[in-house]
């Protein structure tokens, strides 16, 4: 669990990659800040029952972008700050997103690179596959985990399914569903349920997640 607790792919607060990167026209800066009554990742409560404040800075030009992301509520590992750069876009109907996601966790000495996932994310219509791979993972293990959703976008309702896999770490195989509703742009609901745990070390109680997110313009 204690490596699975380290692989944050950020979320970008609530999102979790639910949208691709657009291209666009011009460079653009965007900021962001949010909080929600846990911090919520792939299935588990990683602040065991604490809430999360996050903020989110990020350089975006012709699809490219890159930026920091800043957060609380991890209860193992503190204070958390993630820097990504991806690339990502659409052809008609079909979407795309390639990123980098690096890791830092300064109160338990775990600096940029230490860990790393690469993200891949397509979609088409309403559904989008998103496959999470650790390739870097020092002194965290053997950088044999990752992590896989199928969501399917119907109006203001997400529903997602995600799966851990994982040889070395008690998650492997522990899945979870979500059912999310995003009220506006500002505010979203997550209902969350582990639905398989093989080893039954994870908490599987369902979870509610109220999370709100506020641009900085």
């Amino acid at each position: 669990m204690k490596m699975k607790q380290k692989l944050i792919a950020g979320a970008i607060a609530l999102s979790a990659m639910a949208g691709f990167a657009v291209p666009a026209a011009h460079a653009e800066v965007s900021a962001a800040i949010g909080a929600a009554n846990m911090y919520y990742w792939r299935g588990l409560d990683l602040g065991e029952g604490d809430a999360q404040v996050w903020g989110d800075l990020k350089y975006s030009a012709n699809g490219f972008y890159a930026g920091v992301w800043a957060g609380s509520g991890d209860f193992d590992d503190g204070q958390e700050y993630d820097l990504y750069a991806g690339y990502g876009g659409s052809v008609g109907d079909f979407r795309y997103d390639v990123s980098l996601w690096s890791y830092a966790y300064p109160q338990v000495e775990v600096a940029p690179a230490d860990l790393t996932e690469a993200v891949v994310a397509l979609g088409y219509g309403p559904v989008t596959a998103t496959y999470y791979k650790n390739i870097a993972a020092k002194d965290y293990g053997d950088n044999s985990y990752s992590y896989a959703t199928l969501a399917v976008v119907l109006d203001k309702f997400t529903v997602k399914y995600g799966v851990h896999m994982d040889d070395t770490d008690s998650v492997d195989g522990v899945a979870h569903v979500d059912l999310i509703y995003a009220y506006n742009d500002k505010l979203s609901f997550t209902l969350g349920k582990v639905v398989d745990d093989q080893d039954g070390t994870v908490n599987d109680e369902a979870k509610f997640v109220v999370g709100f997110s506020l641009p900085l313009e």
